[in-house]
């Protein structure tokens, strides 16, 4: 392959995915440190992408939104004609995809041969067996697999100095000192069988504050306010919200500073663990911790109940929810002490 090119990534939905992702775009700007790289994301996951160094380029299409229909599908491709891209590496599966970087006259495509599509690609990678891998290695394995060199597999997030301002004036507003113990909660996910129960997840913060006598700050976006709000007013203590007051990136950089976070399988889990948050309590339930676990595990404790379900188990509309009911406020304060206590050591 040219080592100067001009190259189009097509990434995933979901910001965990794209997070995920990550490793590969750095491996393929390893391989073509002087090629101009763009990458195709939702706006929803822009700020996953924002300020990476790696890309030259972000490019929006929402297919839920302003690309939902065929002829604006069709103009976003006759744009990334405009852009003359030499080569294209389809991360997403969807066929849809595959014809737009087809119909934008993009002459080398690179993806798995899925959804009757490998008459588009010139490089057809065979699909892995489902749930083999990890998500970092189901994205890297394209590029290996299409003779590029993959040399790590690590999580990147990049904030700036003024999304540490951001977080450290949130805390000072809050009347919070660095002596402090402070606790992240994340009780939201944009899958509802993947959430722990909300009354269960107000007894924890009530614990934390009274037997750890801790700070406790829940966080969220914008679509998580309600929750938060909910999660406080079925509380005995006083929580902070940081709900809906942060943005992606300003979140991250609050991640940061917790002494510990407690989060289900979900993006802001990942970002966490990305930016080095000192440690991590993660919540599994539906989900496969050698799919979607956190990565690397060193600062991070999964605490994943079997209730005798198929894991992963993808029943969307799951009314049971047994397996993410089946972790208790007592264990998760019982692991938060013994982690807090073994690092302080």
């Amino acid at each position: 392959m040219e080592k100067n090119k001009r190259i189009l990534i097509f990434n995933v939905n979901w910001i965990g995915d794209v997070l995920f992702s990550s490793a590969t775009i750095r491996n393929i700007r390893r391989n073509f440190p002087d090629s101009y790289i763009a990458c195709v994301i939702p706006s929803r996951c822009y700020p996953v992408l924002k300020d990476n160094p790696h890309l030259d380029e972000v490019i929006i299409f929402d297919e839920r939104d302003r690309h939902k229909n065929l002829l604006s599908k069709f103009t976003f491709a006759k744009a990334l004609q405009f852009k003359k891209f030499d080569l294209a590496i389809l991360l997403h599966g969807s066929l849809t995809r595959a014809l737009i970087v087809k119909l934008a006259g993009i002459p080398e495509i690179i993806g798995y041969n899925t959804k009757k599509r490998g008459f588009l690609l010139d490089k057809k990678i065979k699909l892995p067996k489902k749930d083999s891998l990890h998500r970092i290695d189901f994205y890297l394995n394209i590029i290996e697999k299409a003779g590029l060199r993959v040399e790590d597999r690590y999580l990147e997030f990049f904030t700036k100095e003024e999304d540490g301002r951001a977080a450290d004036e949130f805390l000072r507003n809050e009347g919070i000192n660095e002596k402090e113990l402070l606790i992240g909660l994340n009780p939201g996910g944009n899958w509802q069988p993947k959430r722990w129960p909300t009354e269960l997840w107000a007894e924890l913060a009530d614990k934390l504050i009274k037997e750890l006598g801790a700070r406790v700050i829940i966080c969220g976006g914008a679509q998580d306010v309600s929750l938060c709000k909910k999660i406080k007013g079925l509380m005995l203590e006083k929580p902070i919200i940081a709900g809906g007051t942060l943005n992606l990136k300003q979140s991250a950089a609050l991640f940061k500073r917790f002494d510990l976070f407690i989060s289900a399988d979900t993006g802001p889990l990942h970002i966490a663990n990305a930016v080095g948050t000192k440690r991590i309590i993660a919540l599994f339930g539906p989900t496969s911790i050698s799919i979607t676990g956190p990565f690397p595990l060193k600062n991070v404790v999964v605490i994943q109940k079997n209730v005798g379900c198929e894991i992963p188990c993808y029943v969307v509309n799951c009314q049971d929810n047994k397996c993410m009911k089946a972790i208790t406020p007592e264990e998760i304060t019982k692991e938060a002490k013994s982690f807090l206590e073994k690092n302080a050591q």
